[in-house]
C-alpha cells in the first residue's frame, strides 16, 4: 500500500515523504517502523509502525484533479453557530480523520468565527494547524510554493459568489 518515496499524510502530523524502513525490537517483539519526515519545512521525523498504518488513516497525498475541487469545497462551505465545547469536539474529529476537505471545513468555520470575534488560543491553534497541514498538501500536489498554496487557500476564503469563475487549474496556474 504504502512504500519508500511516497509523499502521504499522516493525519497528527500533515503531509510526511516515507524517506526509510526500519526494523526495532519493542517488548521482546521485532516491529516495522516507516519513518516519516515532515514536509512542513521542520525537518522532524516520526516513526510509525507499518501494521498499524490503516488504523491511523494514513492516506496518500491527493490528485492535482481534486485541487480545484478541495478550493470550490473551502469557497463553498457553510458554517454552523456551535458552542466553543461542540466546537472543539467536532474539530478534534474532523482533524484526526486525516481529510484534506475535514481540514477544509475547520479552516473556513474559524475563519469565518474569526471574523465575527477573537478566536480562544485553543481555536487559534486549532486553525493554524489544520490551515498548515491544508498550505502544506496542496502546495506538494501542486509543485508550488507554500506561500502560494496558501495565496490559492486565502483567495478561496476571501471569495465572494460573483466571482466563481476565477479557479485555479490543475497546472497550478489562474485562468
Amino acid at each position: 500500500m504504502f512504500s519508500i518515496g511516497n509523499k502521504v499524510v499522516y493525519p497528527s502530523q500533515g503531509p510526511c515523504l516515507i524517506d526509510a524502513e526500519e526494523s526495532k525490537i519493542v517488548a521482546g517483539r521485532t516491529i516495522r517502523f516507516y519513518r516519516l519526515t515532515l514536509l512542513d519545512d521542520s525537518g522532524d521525523a516520526v516513526f510509525v509502525p507499518v501494521d498499524k498504518i490503516k488504523a491511523l488513516r494514513m492516506r496518500h497525498l491527493m490528485g492535482k484533479s481534486e485541487i480545484p475541487k478541495l478550493l470550490n469545497h473551502l469557497e463553498n462551505l457553510v458554517t454552523t453557530s456551535k458552542n466553543w465545547k461542540q466546537r472543539a469536539i467536532d474539530n478534534l474529529k474532523l482533524m484526526s480523520s486525516g481529510s484534506a476537505f475535514d481540514l477544509a471545513e475547520i479552516v473556513e468555520s474559524l475563519t469565518v468565527l474569526n471574523e465575527i470575534k477573537a478566536l480562544s488560543l485553543r481555536d487559534r491553534q486549532t486553525l493554524d494547524k489544520a490551515k498548515k497541514f491544508l498550505v502544506c498538501e496542496i502546495s506538494e500536489v501542486m509543485g508550488e510554493t507554500k506561500s502560494t498554496a496558501k495565496e490559492h487557500v486565502d483567495k478561496a476564503l476571501g471569495r465572494k459568489e460573483s466571482d466563481k469563475t476565477h479557479e485555479i487549474s490543475e497546472s497550478g496556474s489562474h485562468n
